[in-house]
């Protein structure tokens, strides 16, 4: 296994976005469909039955 030189740019992002936090709550709202939308794309590119 290599070693990183510097921490992995992902796990950055994904850090930015969970320190978000709505400012009320029709935001926080639209901050938690931007997550859900994201994982449901996650799930659908791992998804190996529906390919060909």
């Amino acid at each position: 296994m290599t070693k990183q030189k510097s921490p992995d740019k992902n796990l950055q992002n994904v850090a930015k976005h969970l320190e978000i936090e709505g400012v009320n709550a029709h935001h926080a709202q639209q901050l938690k469909q931007d997550i859900n939308d994201r994982k449901h794309m996650d799930a659908l590119n791992r998804d190996t039955t529906t390919r060909q």
